[in-house]
Order: C-alpha cells, then structure tokens, then sequence
C-alpha cells in the first residue's frame, strides 16, 4: 500500500467515505421505515382494539348502571310478599303488581341495543318475570341453577357477566345483578341476556381490511368471534393465543408466522372485567407501501454511488497536487532515506522525527512545571527525602498539624462529592495563609477527613513563634467550623529537627488525634511523652452484669446510669488511653449480644439490622457520642421486648373474642377498637397466628360447627346455616362447599352412610 501512488489511494479514500456511509444509510434508512411502520401499524392497531375494548366497556357500563337504577326503585319491594305463582294469580292487584315488574324489565331492555331478554327472580319463589314468556313458573322456564355457581366469584354488590348459550340456542352475555340491602329490602336477582352479535358489532367498530376480533374472558372461555363454532369454548387453543394470556403486559402487540404469512397479534384486557380483546392481521398486506419506498431507496443509492467514483477520483486528482508540491520541496532541503516509498509515506517518516523531538521538549517542559512543592510534601509524610528539599523547606525546624473533621461520618452524610472537593480545595489554600511570616506552611489532604499541615520554621528559645502557631491554628479551627458548619479537632507534633523524623511526627499528630475522645471536639492539642507503664488499665466488668440485669428486668433507668457511670470513670482517668476506652464499649457490646443469643432471643431486627455495630462504635469521636448510641441501642431492645410480650397477650384475646362471636356479623374495625389496637395490627397477629386471613378464620369457626350440628340434630339446612351466621343458604353452601368440598347434604348424606 506504500508503494501506490497517492492519487489512487485518495481516490479510494473519497469513494470509501461516500460510498460504505451511504451504503450503510441505505440500509439503516431501509431498515428504519420498515421498523417504524411496523411500529405505526401495531399501535395504531392496539389504539383500535382500546377503542372497541372502551366502546364494548361502556355499553356493557350503561347496562349496569341502568340495571342497578332499576334495583334501587321500590318496584320489586311491592311483589315482596308474593311467594308463590298462585298468589299472583290470586287477585286483580297482585297480578297489575306483576305486570308492572315485567314493563320495568321491557323498559330496561329497550335503553341498550342489543338485549334478547331480561328477568327477575323472587329468592324462594316458584316464579320469574321475563321479557320473552312474561310471568311464568321456574318449571316452565329456563332452568336458572347456573345463576348460583355464577355468583361463587362475585364482589361487593356489582353483577357478574356471564358468557351462555340459552336453551333457544341464542349466545348471549348474561349480567346477574342481586339485590342487596343497599338498593332494595326484597331478596332476588336481575338477569339481562346480551346478543353476543351485538358485542361483536362493537369490537368490529373500527376494523380494518382482513383483521380478526375475538373477546376472551379471564379464564380464557370465548365469549365473541366470527365463528360462532368456537363461541364459549377454550380460546387459549387458537394458534398463539396461550402465549398473549400469559403476558404479564395489560396490553401490547407481537408478530408471528402463521400459515406462512407475517402476523401482527394486539390485545388489550379490561382492568374492570378483566377480560381479553384479541385481533390479528396481515402485516404483508398491511407493509406493501413501505416496501415499496424500500426498494426505491436501494436503486437511488446506487446512482448516488456510480456518480460518487467519479467524483472521488476528479477531487483526489486535486486534493494532492498540494501534497506532491511539499513532499518535493522537502525531499530537495533534506535527505531521509526513504525510497521506494509514494508521497504518504514520505511525508509520515517526516512527521515521526518532528514528533519525537517534541516530546522530548514536553518532558523537559512537564519536569520543570510540575508541583514540586506538593510532591515534597507527599514524599515526607510518607518517609521519604525528595531531591532538593532545602528549596522547598528551608528551615531546620518542622511540625506535622494534623485537622481532623469531627463527626466526619455525619459530614459525608450531609454533602455530595463536588462539595467535599470545594471545602478541601478552598481549606488548604486558606490554612497556607493563616501562618505569618518566618513560618513556612504545606498543606495537603490526607485521609478520611483530614488535612496535614507541615511547618518548617526556625526554632527560637523565646517561644514567639510557637505562641503565633497558636493563633494560627485557633484562626483555622474558627474558620473551618464556618465554612463546614461542623468542628474541627487539631492534633499537632513534637518538634522534629530534621526532615527523615517528619513522617513520625505524622504518627504523633494522628495519635494526638484520639485524645479528642476525652477532651471532645473542637479541641488543640499537643503531643508529649507518655510512658506506657503510666496509662492505667480500666476493667468494667461489674458495670456490664448490672446492666444485663437491668435488661433482662427492662429497667432503662438503671442502664442509663450505668453506662453514665463507666462514662465517669473513664473521664476521670486521665491517662487512659483509647484503645483501652474501646475495648471497654467494645466488651458491653458483645457482652449483651451474647446474653441475647444465650437466653434465645433474636438478635436479627434488634442489632444486626443497625449495621455492623462495633465499626459504628469505632467511627464516633467522642464519649457523648458513644453513650447517645448505647442510649439508642439499649433502648430499641427493651422496646422490642416488650413489643414481643404485648403481642402474645393480644393475639390470645382476639383468637378467645372471634370463638365467642363467630356466629354474629363481626365489625372487625369495631372488635379492633374494642381490643384496642389498630385493625392492621390485628390482622397481622391473627394471620402468624392461624395462617389465615380473619374472615377464613370466622368462616371455618362457624362451618366446623356447621358440622357438628348436621351430625348430631335434625334441623334444616336453612336452620343450620341461620345458627351458625349466614343470612342465606346460597352463601352457607358456597362455604360449606370452599372448605369440605362438598354441599352440606353431601356431607350428612356422607357421614350417615359410614356410620
């Protein structure tokens, strides 16, 4: 590639940038509008089934509502005490009271389009009212028995939506509406069958060419299609219908090959019924434009392209003559060496000299302008002497200063990153300027809160400059609690003579550092020498057994004095030193962990859920900060215990007040208040303690004693079910059948035959 000439590599160069960015243009382009079509399509196809899925919800809405308007008149209440077919037919008045319900239900059909029929059916009458036979006996007329299994499911006091086919062979969509105490003082039930052909005129509202509409319901049972073959049968068997009903997606859409043509697969399922709108169509026909502009797209990128060499190969012919010009007018100033070699490469052999002599000036250049200042520093706090030192310090006396953030866990808390930056930034500029004249001052961050200071000064025996040392650091301490809105604790060094002894003296200042944990925050303080067979050795040992005494009888009072009085004696020692101070704290802590552990009580929620207790302990600086978290800590686990306690008590009081009353209709809100605790907190304790939900609790209370009464009396079922606290048989069998798998005749039928 050297040895090509340079107008055929340039040339190359042109076509290559025009041709592969307009080739992959093209198909990026091409790619894009078939995607976003797509895209369009199925929303605008998801956008049409919501609207037939809105149209479908709100005539079904309207029913409802029209159906409950009806149950709230008094017109039922008049035919209340009509039991029988007979005692209609008994007078002239029973009978125009009859008459009146069926006119009520004619009318209810006629505000919808779309109804076949409606009827009312009295509870424990042998009789209903119905659009299509008027007045007639349960004998004669449809059977309603499906009604009961239709409402096992049901909430609150809204109706049900059933999916049936009629006797008459008619597929209609039934609501069940039963009156309850709300809207009526009558017992009974309204039932308004729906076309199925008027749902699908409603879901084919908006179709578009070949799509196909289908409506599901929750449990996957066809409720409207086309073919009428498939109605109420298991929809999930259509081809790719299982795999929409497991979406976890309330609506979307997706593609699929099916009898090898591209599908596209919306749905979208009604928050109130829960019911399933599907549709599929063709995507090939749906797509025949956009592949289309596709194809027209290639064909003018290729003439893009064949106009594009042409251009590459005039322009690279230009653009060189420019190139060939200086390449010989430096191939006559200078000899290289270079042969056999085409413009290009000529020109980058000259380009690498000129390169490497230049960085070779900019490392000169970077060595003589990097902060030397600031590496010295680094190098002595680490034990190191840097070249040239006596330029950067050059007095014989030095001191290492060390400000501390007090509380430093609580200050990262309380600001992001930039801002820690900010205050380090404006810190060490500010500390520098603090110190007069005659006393060098380098300051650099350190670590975990802490800026080091080095001094190199010339020492004097009237002890002047010492004293402005002082002031200097009392300026700093001032101005940092200012600017950081937290204090700061100074610890400052002995006097080193020589720079090898600064990084010790480092040692000195971070150990002064400690000290704040008697003297408390905010303090200066100096180092001296200690022996360390003069810091005496405290042992709390009898402070911990009283204070594991005190937990085990719950007694904060008596903690709080204990730990006020190992506080005492620590401060009254003066030469304790801090290891000693958080062995101490370190032995009550996992002193009480143990005894926690050893009497089995869980120590999960009560101390491990703080954290990893014994670093919290080893963050805090002081001695008032070390006893406001035992306060806290020894705190939370007498409370918890005697949460613990209090729990036992309720749950044995609710358990013994739900056997005493199963049989009444139970305020729960109301028993709550009765006990005294909140209804949440009951329904937790009743749930660890049974496993069960308070209203499974009451009802499997009063079917157990269901039980025994079908076994040992003869009393009725509609007897049984009063006595044990249901208002109605229908709702005893539904619990009686949840819970014994059987209906309460099965049962006694069952147990008299084994016995």
């Amino acid at each position: 590639m050297k040895k090509t000439p340079m107008i055929l590599q340039l040339a190359l160069i042109l076509f290559c940038i025009m041709a592969i960015p307009t080739a992959i243009l093209t198909w990026y382009s091409g790619s894009q509008i078939i995607q976003n079509s797509e895209v369009a399509i199925g929303e605008s196809t998801l956008a049409g089934l919501n609207a037939n899925r809105k149209l479908n919800e709100n005539a079904l809405a309207n029913l409802a509502q029209d159906t409950s308007r009806l149950a709230a008149t008094n017109i039922f209440d008049r035919i209340r005490s009509l039991e029988t077919y007979d005692e209609i037919n008994a007078n002239y008045n029973n009978v125009s009271l009859a008459l009146s319900v069926t006119k009520e239900l004619l009318n209810l059909n006629r505000r919808v389009d779309g109804v076949y029929s409606s009827y009312f059916y009295l509870n424990d009458s042998d009789y209903v009212f119905s659009t299509d036979s008027s007045i007639t006996t349960l004998e004669r007329y449809e059977s309603i028995d499906w009604i009961t299994e239709a409402l096992e499911g049901r909430r609150g006091i809204s109706g049900v939506w059933v999916p049936r086919k009629l006797e008459s062979g008619e597929n209609v969509v039934s609501y069940v509406y039963p009156l309850n105490r709300l809207s009526s003082t009558t017992r009974g039930i309204i039932v308004v069958n729906l076309k199925e052909s008027q749902i699908g005129k409603y879901l084919h509202a908006t179709e578009i060419g070949d799509s196909n509409y289908l409506l599901l319901d929750s449990d996957g049972k066809v409720i409207s299609y086309n073919d009428h073959s498939l109605l109420l049968s298991d929809g999930r068997k259509l081809p790719y219908l299982q795999e929409i009903l497991n979406q976890e997606s309330s609506e979307g859409y997706t593609f699929h090959e099916l009898d090898g043509k591209r599908m596209i697969y919306a749905w979208s399922r009604s928050a109130v019924s829960g019911w399933w709108n599907v549709s599929w169509s063709s995507m090939d026909e749906l797509m025949i434009k956009s592949r289309d502009m596709q194809g027209n797209i290639i064909l003018l990128t290729g003439a893009i392209i064949l106009l594009g060499t042409l251009l590459a190969i005039f322009l690279a012919t230009w653009l060189s003559r420019p190139l060939r010009q200086l390449v010989r007018t430096i191939r006559s100033k200078s000899d290289l060496g270079v042969v056999n070699k085409n413009e290009l490469a000529f020109l980058d052999m000259a380009f690498k000299r000129m390169q490497e002599e230049e960085e070779s000036l900019f490392q000169l250049l970077q060595e003589r302008e990097q902060d030397t200042r600031s590496l010295a520093v680094h190098r002595l706090l680490r034990g190191e002497i840097p070249p040239r030192i006596t330029e950067a310090f050059p007095e014989v006396g030095y001191r290492v200063v060390v400000v501390s953030i007090d509380q430093y866990r609580r200050y990262v808390g309380n600001t992001n990153v930039e801002t820690r930056s900010y205050h380090r930034y404006l810190l060490n500029a500010k500390y520098e300027s603090f110190f007069p004249e005659g006393i060098l001052a380098r300051s650099v961050y350190h670590n975990d809160g802490c800026i080091v200071i080095v001094l190199n000064f010339a020492p004097d025996e009237s002890g002047e400059k010492e004293g402005l040392i002082r002031q200097a650091l009392e300026q700093i301490r001032d101005q940092s609690l200012e600017l950081l809105e937290h204090s700061v604790t100074i610890g400052v060094s002995d006097l080193a003579d020589a720079p090898e002894r600064v990084a010790l003296r480092l040692f000195e200042a971070m150990e002064v550092i400690k000290r704040r944990m008697i003297n408390g925050a905010g303090s200066i303080m100096y180092w001296h020498d200690e022996e360390d067979g003069s810091r005496k050795y405290l042992d709390s040992e009898s402070s911990e057994r009283r204070i594991l005494n005190f937990l085990d009888a719950g007694e904060l009072a008596g903690i709080f004095k204990e730990l006020q009085s190992i506080r005492s004696q620590i401060a009254s020692e003066e030469n304790i030193s801090y290891d000693n101070i958080m062995f101490i704290y370190y032995q009550l802590m996992g002193a009480t962990i143990k005894h926690l552990r050893e009497n089995h009580i869980s120590t999960g929620r009560m101390v491990m859920g703080r954290g990893n207790v014994y670093s919290i302990l080893a963050a805090m600086d002081t001695l008032d900060e070390l006893e406001e978290y035992l306060h806290g800590f020894f705190t939370e686990i007498v409370q918890s215990l005697d949460r613990s306690t209090s729990e036992t008590n309720h749950a044995e009081r609710i358990i013994h007040y739900l056997k005493k009353n199963f049989r009444e209709e139970i305020v729960f809100e109301d028993m709550a208040k009765e006990i005294g605790i909140s209804y949440s907190y009951m329904r937790k304790i009743v749930y660890e303690q049974t496993g069960n939900s308070m209203i499974d609790f009451v009802n499997q209370l009063r079917i157990e004693k269901a039980k025994e009464l079908l076994l040992d009396t003869e009393c009725s079922i509609k007897q049984i079910a009063a006595e044990v606290g249901y208002y109605n048989v229908q709702s005893f069998n539904r619990f009686f059948r949840k819970y014994e798998g059987m209906p309460p005749s099965s049962f006694k039928s069952a147990k008299s035959k084994s016995s």
